[in-house]
């Protein structure tokens, strides 16, 4: 959700700050700003719009300080505007605040302070109550005031602050929510992620709950809500710049998807041996445990829920063992069957998923297993689970996920076929047809795009319909769910998608000619039953975009388009299937002229409920 930025040091802090902010643009926010230490006070620029807009409007004036604080917001609590945009600022202007997340009893805290301390607020806000509540506690030192404040506060956030009487210093908090710190030569930084520091460092602290950073030029200090020190060590980051960097991309998006054959290959490399056999470093499971399980829940959000469909029908299908997939938000709110028989999945791209995370904690509380899947080394997720499967997808930039799903997907079939193995519910042959088509899918991979200009083509001619269905059967009515929702992610397009064998049972009555119906029919022992769907579709004058296997030529009889992938086994086609729905919905919004990295009212990382 909202980006995070600050640096203290020897240079001028505003253009460090807001270059740090553009590299936090993926995470979706609707205004930005920059508070800085000058000259004894505390100047402050805020602005409703994208963070030209704000560069814009302060490009003429002389801001100097070398400590500042800065703020990409997406909006919770009050509309986008100028005045509820960070930085926010207590009543006396002796303190200033960025902050991400929720404080969940601010109602509370806004009528104490109002009637205890006579502050009159400004804004909707919930965040401006921090900035008040440090003020009135600030005694002495800036981390005193803030240990105090977060002991009346109830929420998940991480907020940093600065005053302008201790120059030179930044103090932040985390609780629930992302936060970094940066070691730099001759200064130091604070930030929600790593992309933001990526030009300046490479060397960070990865922040705990309920700890707080000291931050000044000389050094970082890490404590905890006791103010004793905190041991961390340094994490040495391993992507370069230019990894989150478009190169010569017209998008991230499109970056991404072209990226993909590296990342699958780098996630599936990394966990096979010298005997070409699956080795899950990092993660302990025995024969004894899986035998000790009755049930694995796979838990997640969004694209990483959809991945999860696609593992649950693997898992169960190699390792023999009952899967159940739910969707993050709801998962702790109806108190599930979960004990110590069973083996908790999060899946999470960013792995600090604020839902996912909650429901992690709610498995391991009543006494699961987890086995987290995530992108990002030191994530609150991962460092809260048993055992951690990382994809090697790198920076995912772009709002709209795909390489964070592909790799996802190999995660998931190399943990079903390392149960199965050792279960011994599948032969050794078996075991090596699925590790052989799986090295095949990055060259398959590069196939599709490679004929990238043929979606291309067709999203010229459908992007300006108002509607489109997606079907399959099968594993790949899990494919169909993310098609359907990167499509409307990216172009706002209202898309659907559903088990085809649903179709008659309602949904049937929504065809009317030409509505756009794109029909994945990838598995061959269903290939009869999915063609007698998209007949039944065609027969309303449906305008039928097929995704088949290679060889299947009787689907062009009642396809209008066919898109067709290599031929390989029923079990792997999702990471084939998906590349040419994520290419369509890319090539429909950019028809359409939408903002594809970014698109509106979403974030990267949902730090909220």
């Amino acid at each position: 959700m909202c980006g995070i930025v600050g640096y203290t040091g020897h240079e001028n802090a505003r253009d460090i700050i807001i270059d740090g902010l553009k590299k936090l643009e993926y995470r979706g926010y609707d205004s930005a700003g920059i508070a800085m230490q000058s000259k004894g006070e505390l100047i402050v620029r805020k602005q409703k719009g994208k963070i030209a807009n704000l560069e814009k409007t302060i490009a003429d004036e002389h801001l100097y300080g070398t400590t500042g604080i800065g703020h990409t917001r997406w909006a919770t609590h009050g509309v986008p505007s100028d005045l509820n945009a960070h930085p926010h600022v207590s009543g006396d202007g002796s303190i200033a605040i960025v902050h991400n997340g929720i404080v969940e009893n601010y109602v509370e805290l806004r009528r104490q302070l109002t009637e205890e301390y006579g502050v009159v607020f400004r804004t909707d806000t919930d965040s401006e109550v921090i900035a008040h509540l440090v003020s009135v506690l600030h005694k002495g030192k800036l981390e005193d005031a803030v240990l105090e404040a977060v002991k009346r506060m109830k929420g998940a956030y991480a907020f940093a602050a600065i005053s302008k009487d201790e120059p030179g210093k930044i103090v932040a908090f985390r609780k629930d929510a992302p936060l970094i710190a940066g070691l730099g030569r001759g200064c130091n930084f604070i930030a929600s992620d790593i992309p933001a520091l990526l030009k300046y460092l490479n060397k960070i602290y990865l922040i705990e709950n309920d700890e707080l950073v000291i931050c000044t030029p000389e050094q970082i200090q890490i404590l905890d809500q006791q103010k004793n020190p905190v041991k961390r060590e340094v994490l040495q980051v391993t992507w370069s710049l230019e990894d989150a960097e478009k190169e010569g991309y017209e998008h991230f998006m499109l970056k991404e998807i072209h990226e993909q054959p590296k990342a699958i290959r780098e996630t599936l490399t990394r966990r096979l041996d010298e005997n070409g056999r699956i080795r899950l470093d990092g993660i302990s499971l025995t024969l004894e445990d899986l035998e000790h399980f009755n049930k694995i829940y796979i838990v997640a959000c969004g694209t990483a829920y959809h991945a999860g469909l696609v593992g649950k029908y693997i898992i169960e299908k190699m390792a023999r063992i009952p899967v159940e997939v739910d969707v993050a938000s709801e998962f702790r709110y109806r108190d599930p069957f979960v004990d110590d028989r069973t083996l908790f999945i999060a899946i999470s791209q960013s792995g600090e998923t604020l839902d996912t995370l909650a429901a992690l904690r709610e498995a391991k509380r009543k006494g699961a297993r987890v086995l987290s899947v995530v992108n990002v080394v030191g994530s609150s997720v991962a460092r809260e689970s048993d055992d951690v499967f990382y994809t090697w997808a790198g920076p995912e930039i772009a709002v709209a996920s795909t390489k964070a799903y592909t790799t996802q997907l190999i995660c998931l079939y190399l943990i079903a076929l390392y149960m199965a193995d050792l279960r011994g519910t599948i032969s050794q042959s078996y075991y090596q047809e699925v590790l052989a088509e799986l090295q095949a899918i990055p060259d398959k991979v590069s196939t599709i795009i490679s004929r990238a200009g043929e979606i291309e083509e067709l999203a010229k001619y459908l992007y300006n319909r108002d509607q489109v269905f997606f079907i399959g059967r099968g594993i790949d009515s899990a494919v169909a769910y993310e098609g359907s929702l990167k499509l409307k992610e990216v172009s706002y397009i209202n898309s659907f998608a559903i088990a085809a064998g649903e179709l008659k049972h309602g949904t049937i009555a929504l065809m009317e000619p030409e509505t756009i119906v794109i029909a994945l029919a990838t598995q061959d022992f269903l290939f009869d039953k999915m063609y007698s769907n998209i007949v039944e579709v065609k027969a309303r004058m449906a305008h039928v975009v097929s995704i088949a296997k290679e060889g299947d030529e009787k689907i062009r009889e009642e396809s209008t388009e066919v898109i067709y992938i290599p031929r390989c086994a029923d079990e792997v086609t999702p990471l084939l299937s998906v590349i040419p729905l994520q290419l369509f919905a890319y090539y429909v919004a950019r028809e359409r002229g939408e903002d594809i990295d970014k698109p509106r009212n979403l974030a990267k990382s949902v730090t909220v409920e």
